[in-house]
């Protein structure tokens, strides 16, 4: 599914990846912690295409991601790659269901498919009686939920989490933890997750530890474990 081989990157003097190899399998909830500076958002960044390495190379669903071009890979991103964000990035000036058909236009879905999707995703999280609501008119929750459904209105093969629950209480942090494992069971997405939150790592399939820009160990949780 996802295959990192010696990717390094620097900004300046600062070298923030120092050879990084890493294969994540397609379903696996995997999550990366470390401190902060360990170069984690950099490594989310790199495999989403959001930002290129100085060496090495990211496959994605058997795709050399630096062999395309800029539109080439603007496409595969918007096509293969969902994202979630600390703050929900939602548009303000758009209702929750047209927040979540966005994506699909932008890949050349017509309404009709695109609305059918996000529908269904709405429904799948609970949220159809919000799809009219502004994000304003959400709580912080319904906001991470519907930023949720937006990255994965394309059916994305990966997606990647930054900090997905910082901003959230205790209540919605566990529901939306228990979200992402309902989302692989039922849709078979390979997540990828950045967080400092020790819950929600320790009910991720694998833990990737960093520091300094290494990876410093791997630790596999006992998939038994309630969330």
């Amino acid at each position: 599914m996802i295959d990192i081989k010696g990717i390094t990157k620097s900004f300046g003097n600062l070298q923030v990846l120092k050879g990084i190899d890493l294969h994540i399998d397609k379903g696996e909830v995997v999550s990366i912690v470390g401190p902060s500076g360990a170069g984690k958002t950099t490594l989310l960044q790199i495999i989403g295409t959001l930002d290129k390495p100085d060496k090495g190379s990211v496959m994605i669903d058997n795709t050399d991601v630096s062999q395309l071009s800029e539109k080439r890979l603007a496409d595969f991103r918007n096509q293969h790659i969902g994202f979630v964000f600390q703050f929900h990035q939602l548009l303000p000036e758009f209702t929750a269901l047209e927040n979540i058909m966005i994506p699909a236009f932008i890949a050349g879905k017509s309404r009709h498919e695109a609305r059918e999707r996000a529908e269904e995703l709405l429904a799948f999280m609970d949220l159809s009686d919000r799809a009219g609501h502004k994000p304003n008119e959400l709580s912080g929750g319904e906001k991470q939920r519907i930023a949720v459904a937006r990255a994965l209105v394309n059916n994305p093969a990966v997606i990647l989490a930054d900090e997905p629950s910082g901003s959230l209480d205790s209540k919605n942090k566990t529901d939306l933890h228990r979200l992402f494992f309902d989302l692989r069971d039922k849709f078979g997405q390979t997540f990828v997750i950045v967080t400092h939150d020790e819950s929600l790592a320790s009910i991720t399939d694998r833990t990737i530890h960093m520091k300094d820009g290494l990876l410093t160990g791997t630790s596999v949780t006992n998939n038994d474990a309630s969330i």
